[in-house]
């Protein structure tokens, strides 16, 4: 295969060089050009991540949901499908995303009565060199979407809220739990 050649950086105003090299930043080059980060060097381990997010509706569309009864069919279904493979395609819509081979996703959906809400919860799974948080938010927060759509006929003023990171396990800096770090 083929190397990458590396870039020369030539001079920049003195401000700008400082500010990335004070800042560390690991995305950006000396030029302040955006770049995905060579993951080559590290091992492979197994990676594990969980994201979940809630929608709130009204009433009436949380009853027509819960019923099955929606008119553009399926309202969970749909979504479970759309979950998964958004966080297939997590490389393909987050500039700096590794693209990764997942060896697992998991799209679960629950009603929550009291809160007229549906909440999605993403788990992925790889065995790779980087993790995989970005694919479980982003099935997650895809999967609200897809309510919102199958949905948004009956109630244009339904909130996502809430998707966040729960956990995240494998790599370098180790196990993640939200709200350990508040």
């Amino acid at each position: 295969a083929a190397s990458v050649p590396q870039l020369q950086c030539l001079p920049l105003p003195q401000l700008r060089l400082r500010q990335v090299a004070v800042m560390g930043f690991t995305h950006i080059d000396c030029h302040g050009n955006a770049l995905m980060v060579d993951g080559g060097a590290k091992d492979v381990t197994s990676r594990r991540a969980v994201a979940e997010g809630r929608i709130r509706m009204s009433r009436e569309c949380f009853e027509l949901v819960k019923a099955g009864r929606m008119k553009k069919g399926d309202v969970l279904g749909v979504a479970q499908v759309a979950g998964i493979m958004a966080a297939k395609k997590t490389a393909e819509l987050i500039p700096l995303c590794h693209t990764l081979l997942l060896t697992g996703v998991k799209v679960e959906l629950e009603l929550l009565d009291g809160e007229s809400a549906v909440r999605a919860v993403c788990s992925v799974k790889c065995d790779g060199k980087t993790g995989v948080e970005m694919e479980a938010l982003t099935g997650a927060s895809v999967a609200l979407l897809t309510v919102y759509d199958m949905c948004k006929a009956v109630d244009r003023s339904m909130e996502i809220l809430s998707v966040h990171l729960v956990e995240k396990h494998g790599g370098k800096s180790g196990d993640f739990y939200y709200g350990d770090e508040k």
